[in-house]
């Protein structure tokens, strides 16, 4: 199974220790989405990130092979998300079906705290994404 990850999971070291059986696969884009950062986080104080549909914008992230375990190990970290299935595209254009996390309700946007920002441009740096 695919797991499409675009926030702080884009960190190589954060999804070891989430999911310790993980495989990196490949770059990938995820259509007509932005991304944004909403909610209040006690652990990272500060907005979360999360996708909207957004016709002509784009998401990139980094596809995880990863099994049913590792999404009920994932799913403990996720609270507020909800599984979603979605179409990504890696770098060579081919469809790939993966799942992502979606944060759930209509939330505020608020920006993300220095130390959540860092781990996310961690996580770009990790997959090579300008």
């Amino acid at each position: 199974m695919y797991y499409f990850a675009y926030g702080s999971n884009l960190s190589r070291k954060q999804m070891q220790e989430r999911c310790p059986g993980s495989k990196p696969v490949c770059v990938a884009t995820l259509p007509n989405y932005k991304l944004v950062f909403t909610g209040w986080s006690r652990k990272w104080k500060g907005g979360v990130a999360t996708v909207s549909r957004s016709q002509g914008d784009k998401v990139r992230g980094g596809i995880y092979e990863v099994t049913e375990v590792c999404f009920r190990q994932l799913d403990k970290h996720e609270t507020g998300y909800s599984r979603m299935n979605v179409t990504v595209f890696d770098e060579d254009g081919v469809a790939r079906q993966a799942t992502t996390y979606i944060k759930s309700g209509q939330l505020d946007q608020n920006p993300p705290s220095q130390q959540y920002g860092e781990v996310i441009r961690q996580g770009y740096h990790d997959w090579g994404i300008a």
